[in-house]
């Protein structure tokens, strides 16, 4: 399925499960469909599975949105709390559209809690209360994380722990019945080796032919280049290299510290979720990676530097892109909005340090080269998520890998096929549709939302596909 023919469904008003390979767009997808919300008055609630997932489209986690905060049972007495909270009723209330990004990472327990918050505040028993409901993600990416614990009020719980990890196995995905929008087109690779090689990780069919390629591109550990980042599985990795290096630069660090204000719960999830840290030390000839998308400055999320130097007048520091290019570099900032409203802001240089980044905090960057340890990797889709980072083979340098790193969860591999058979017939449910079949239906669903009264340009911009 293309991107217009996704977002055409979208602006039907029906659940959408968007989802397709990396580098396919769906988070193109969904900012084209909030700014086209937006342009009729219609706010939709932006959320994400996880806090950095959330600073990337300038949500909030689904956990603060919804109350459910780090809950993974809710009995009705925590329900109720919620229900009778003022500004989290407040907002779900307001809510005419839910988008969920990353629903990979979230757990089918939380869907389902999200689903019974929604229901009960705006006293509608359709699924999540009857708004329309986006789930965007890939399953063969990062699965959630499942904590076990003892059940203290089993009697009174409303979710029964031993549900199935993923969010499709949740009852809630199930009755919201999300029409699948199997992205099909590729933006961030262009190496047909390197597609091959990728696709067949996903489908499970990775051959001696496809670990040719691979071999080819593996080094050892001390001819690695410099000044491209690392890839690791493990925190401990990635704080030691860029913790070394930095101190075996000459001169004293200039340090820069983030800031922040509005509510209290808001900007500390803001700051964990920030890929840029609480403090920042830089130093002249310090590798560094940008952390926010600023087209008009020349850099976005991944986009890789020197430290040159700091100018003199406020002491920011000047970062030569590999193009050759100079930005001098100020503050951004990285907010939480809710109804046109910003709720919390942090504020700091949008930058990392980048000798080395964890595979968890690397998903959804686009990176040019990357030198990559998959040895410790201990989860499925892992690796995949790794090497799915860079745009060409010949932007890979592996130091090596470990044989999960090359597989992904066997369950999502039927699973897949599954999506695949419901995207292509929802794509040919679509072509069945006249132009002015499916111009009534945005009008319709414009309406139920209570959008803008549609003027020309308006009514233009919503039949474009």
């Amino acid at each position: 399925m293309t991107q217009s023919q996704a977002l055409s469904i979208l602006k039907t008003g029906v659940n959408v499960f968007l989802t397709g390979e990396p580098g396919s767009g769906k988070t193109y997808v969904i900012n084209k469909y909030v700014k086209y919300l937006r342009g009729l008055g219609i706010e939709p609630a932006i959320t994400a599975s996880t806090g950095i997932a959330a600073t990337h489209i300038g949500g909030m986690t689904i956990h603060s949105w919804s109350g459910i905060g780090i809950k993974d049972k809710l009995n009705k007495k925590a329900l109720n709390k919620i229900v009778r909270s003022g500004y989290i009723a407040k907002r779900v209330r307001k809510a005419k559209v839910l988008i969920i990004e990353e629903v990979s990472m979230l757990t089918g327990n939380t869907l389902t809690m999200v689903d019974k918050v929604c229901r009960a505040i705006k006293q509608n028993a359709m699924p999540f209360g009857g708004m329309q409901v986006i789930f965007a993600g890939d399953f063969f990416q990062l699965p959630p994380v499942v904590k076990r614990s003892v059940d203290e009020s089993s009697q009174t719980a409303l979710i029964d722990e031993l549900s199935t990890r993923f969010a499709y196995d949740s009852p809630a995905w199930a009755e919201a019945s999300p029409t699948v929008c199997y992205l099909t087109e590729q933006h961030r690779q262009d190496d047909g080796n390197f597609l091959a090689m990728l696709s067949a990780i996903r489908r499970n069919m990775f051959d001696e032919d496809h670990l040719s390629h691979l071999e080819t591109r593996r080094i050892e550990r001390h001819k690695a280049p410099p000044n491209i980042p690392k890839l690791y599985s493990h925190n401990a990795n990635v704080d030691f290299t860029n913790d070394g290096i930095l101190a075996k630069l000459p001169g004293k660090p200039h340090e820069f510290t983030m800031s922040g204000f509005g509510e209290y719960g808001l900007v500390a999830s803001l700051k964990r979720g920030c890929l840029s840290p609480e403090t920042l030390l830089l130093k002249v000839g310090a590798t560094v990676m940008f952390t926010k998308n600023n087209r008009k400055e020349g850099f976005v999320n991944g986009t890789l530097g020197t430290v040159e130097g700091f100018n003199k007048e406020n002491g920011s520091p000047i970062i030569k892109l590999r193009s050759g290019r100079k930005i001098i570099v100020e503050p951004m900032d990285w907010s939480v909005e809710e109804n046109s409203k910003i709720r919390a802001t942090i504020t700091q240089l949008p930058l990392r340090l980048a000798w080395a980044i964890t595979v968890h905090k690397s998903q959804g960057m686009n990176m040019d080269e990357a030198v990559m340890d998959l040895s410790g990797v201990f989860e499925f889709g892992q690796g995949y998520v790794a090497l799915s980072r860079i745009r060409r083979l010949s932007g890979l340098h592996i130091l090596g890998w470990n044989q999960r790193a090359l597989q992904v969860h066997p369950e999502i591999l039927s699973k897949d096929e599954g999506f695949k058979t419901a995207s292509n017939s929802a794509e040919m449910m679509l072509s069945n549709f006249s132009p002015n079949e499916i111009k009534k239906k945005y009008n319709e669903f414009i309406s139920i939302c209570n959008g803008k009264k549609k003027t020309s340009r308006i009514n233009k911009e919503t039949i474009t596909l």
